[in-house]
């Protein structure tokens, strides 16, 4: 079509609200499907929910919510794909619904929803477009994204894109679909952790990552639930002494089509598309709908060794990108309803940059997150999420709210109250950037932490103030309104960035395996490479890495709060210099677990284990309040304590001064609180020196009333630290600390 008739058809669309004619961009419309009998139904639950009727018939009802449609069909396969269309004609508060006898579970189904095509004024409604059920709680089959999917015009000649032109092509072919699912699972012989925040240790993972190449998982179960509940993986986890698994999206998603042009898949999931459906790729079994099962069994496979299960869930954005992007679900049910607009309502308001955002503060949309966290809690178990971009979800009309609706609902409601709910506090809105600033419930990644242990341990920053407070919980971000010391989740690495092991490997990212001309991926890692960039064979080298693993990882499960590891960081895992993997489902971003047969990489995940149950045995090192730094007993021994290398408490003066050494002194006589049985909780007391210059330093050991003698407990200096290495010293003597080297020290008198 020439470039005057395409002006021509959008100018005629803008004017009437039409789409372009059917006959003039994709031929005939299809013959009329046959139909089943519906009767009326319920309104509520949302979704499609089988049941037995009060008159013995077996059925399902469906119920969805399509604010300003004109109409709704449901639409029923077979297994060979053909459909059968059943409209809805009940209309209950903007909700379509009606129950159809003999549908039973495993039944694939969809919608196609019918209303205005007029996109500048945001309505978008497309009956070409076969639509996943938001509420649908397992999905059979995966996106592709051909020209078909789309609901606008997305194939002119010479790859025009023309957004305000309807498709009528049909999608259902190229679209995975609903699947009816009965499950009345009551979780009676599960027995939930439910781990004190305080005494939490989180370990992130993916996973199909995780399990891949696991060699003591059968190959059939790798990269699967079955796989992570298998005993090979959980004995992994035990040994290793984590509290709870955080794991990458396992909600259905999409991938991008750029990436499948590019030969590539979205890896670690932030592209939902179904928020009750766990994602069917990771399911070992075949079968239609048995994810459901398969993710339970995975779930309770973890309670039973003592581990969380926390989901980090991505409720700010979907995987229908913006007016440029596909139409899977909601954008073709009310893409008014559950999308935020610019102005100009063809566009869309992007804090995600993801290419749209949804619309919390909207009752439904509010209600299909809320619906779907009390799901996963109540019906699959989960302890807890992980909210990608948490501010985006806290926007009231368009600044973050700490009072906005979604905070509010939660903060009130009876389930998810209970459960673990951290918050990446940000998104790259305007004033996105919320770091202690969310309400009591939650806890918070916590960047700052992040940022200053690197800087620290590559010597760049330019005092120790920034340390002091990272160390020993972020009073200055989260003591305020109630909040306690696990408000902050403490980590140096994520799944968004390098590895632990890349971090001292390199300066700069990698990530020409990306196919985006290593333009993606951030440029500020607050890396250093330790002399080599990337592969050495330099044994100095090697051996310094070593040794900055050992201080990063013991500087973590040191600090006061919440520490979380990423999957394979405990054995020196690496990506290559990859520092944003996300579409790397392959050797980069799986674990590689041959590392744990070097002894290099044995003798890490060792010393993390010790430290680990170091970290269990010791309250002094998980506290429920905030240090006081106040003397609370008549020799003026105070709960923390910080010293220079003179063995004198620091003054003001010395918190300003460049330094590359800190000491911190942690008293177990001064811990607030009391054990279940109303005793006062006492510990150990600690000496923890820090030293990240690269010479060595002369520490002398606080004397009385601080400490008769120290006993060494973990010196990264070492490379073997299976065992505690047992060297004593007395206090007031001056001892030798090698450069870039953790000494903990416990008083022995």
């Amino acid at each position: 079509m020439s470039s005057a008739a395409e002006q021509e058809a959008v100018a005629g669309e803008r004017a009437t609200g039409e789409g372009r004619p059917a006959a003039v961009v994709n031929g005939a419309r299809p013959a009329p499907l046959p139909t089943v009998p519906v009767r009326p139904g319920r309104p509520t639950p949302l979704g499609a929910r089988f049941r037995v009727g009060p008159d013995g018939v077996a059925g399902t009802n469906f119920a969805l919510w399509a604010g300003g449609a004109e109409g709704v069909e449901l639409c029923l396969f077979d297994e060979r794909g053909k459909e059968t269309r059943a409209r809805l004609t009940e209309l209950t508060h903007e909700i379509w619904h009606g129950f159809v006898p003999g549908v039973m579970p495993g039944q694939r189904y969809g919608y196609r929803v019918h209303g205005r095509w007029d996109p500048w004024t945001g309505a978008r409604w497309n009956p070409a477009k076969l639509l996943l059920d938001p509420y649908a709680r397992a999905v059979d089959g995966d996106f592709a994204l051909p020209a078909e999917v789309y609901g606008h015009v997305r194939d002119w000649p010479e790859q025009h894109v023309a957004d305000t032109v309807r498709d009528d092509r049909d999608s259902a072919p190229y679209v995975p679909k609903g699947v009816v699912v009965h499950d009345d699972d009551d979780w009676a012989d599960d027995h939930r952790p439910k781990t004190p925040w305080a005494d939490s240790v989180i370990y992130e993972l993916h996973v199909k990552g995780f399990t891949r190449r696991h060699p003591g998982i059968p190959e059939e179960l790798r990269g699967t639930y079955a796989g992570l509940a298998h005993p090979a993986a959980v004995e992994h986890l035990v040994r290793l002494g984590v509290t709870a698994v955080e794991l990458l999206p396992v909600h259905q998603f999409a991938h991008e089509d750029h990436l499948l042009r590019r030969g590539l898949r979205n890896y670690w999931g932030y592209n939902s598309v179904g928020y009750f459906a766990p994602h069917a790729a990771y399911a070992a079994s075949g079968t239609t709908g048995q994810q459901v099962g398969e993710f339970k069994r995975m779930v309770r496979a973890l309670h039973a060794a003592g581990i969380e299960v926390v989901l980090d869930v991505v409720y700010n954005h979907t995987a229908e990108a913006n007016e440029l992007g596909p139409t899977l679900s909601l954008k073709g049910i009310d893409n008014r309803g559950y999308y935020r607009l610019q102005p100009d309502a063809r566009r869309y308001a992007d804090y995600t940059g993801c290419g749209n955002t949804l619309h919390v503060v909207q009752p439904h949309v509010l209600r299909l997150i809320t619906d779907s966290l009390r799901y996963w809690v109540t019906e699959m178990g989960v302890d807890g999420f992980r909210f990608d971009l948490a501010a985006a979800l806290a926007r009231s009309m368009h600044d973050v709210d700490m009072l906005s609706p979604f905070l509010a609902v939660i903060a009130q409601d009876p389930v998810l109250r209970r459960v673990k709910l951290i918050a990446e506090p940000w998104d790259i809105g305007s004033g996105g950037y919320q770091v202690g600033a969310f309400p009591p419930l939650w806890t918070e990644w916590n960047d700052r932490y992040r940022d200053a242990v690197r800087d620290f341990w590559r010597h760049a920053l330019p005092d120790v103030r920034e340390m002091g407070y990272r160390l020993s919980g972020s009073s200055d971000l989260y003591a305020w309104g109630g909040r306690r010391p696990y408000a902050s989740v403490n980590f140096i690495t994520a799944h968004d960035g390098f590895t632990l092991r890349d971090l001292v490997s390199y300066e700069r990212k990698h990530n020409e395996a990306n196919g985006e001309g290593n333009r993606d991926g951030t440029d500020d890692n607050r890396s250093w490479n330790c002399g080599a960039e990337g592969d050495t064979d330099d044994a100095r080298v090697l051996a310094l890495r070593r040794r900055q693993l050992r201080n990063l990882l013991t500087t973590l499960l040191l600090s006061t709060g919440v520490p979380m590891l990423v999957a394979g960081d405990e054995m020196g895992r690496t990506q290559g210099g990859n520092n944003n993997a996300y579409c790397q489902d392959n050797e980069i971003g799986w674990v590689d677990w041959s590392l744990l047969d070097d002894p290099a990489w044995k003798a890490l995940f060792d010393l993390t284990s010790r430290l680990i149950a170091l970290r269990h045995r010791h309250p002094v090192l998980r506290r429920r309040a905030f240090f006081s730094g106040r003397a609370h007993s008549a020799d003026g021994l105070r709960d923390l304590a910080w010293f220079t290398p003179r063995g004198t408490e620091m003054t003001e003066g010395d918190w300003y001064a460049p330094a590359a050494t800190l000491g911190m002194y942690l008293s177990g006589r001064d811990i607030p609180g009391r054990d279940e049985h109303g005793a006062q909780i006492l510990d150990d007391s600690f000496l923890a020196v820090l030293h990240a210059g690269e010479g060595p330093v002369t520490f002398r050991l606080p004397g009385p009333p601080w400490a008769e003698r120290y006993e060494v407990v973990v010196d990264t200096g070492r490379e073997e630290q299976a065992e505690a290495p047992g060297v004593e010293h007395r206090a007031g003597t001056d001892i030798t600390v090698p450069g870039r080297t953790v000494l903990l020290l416990k008083v022995a008198g």
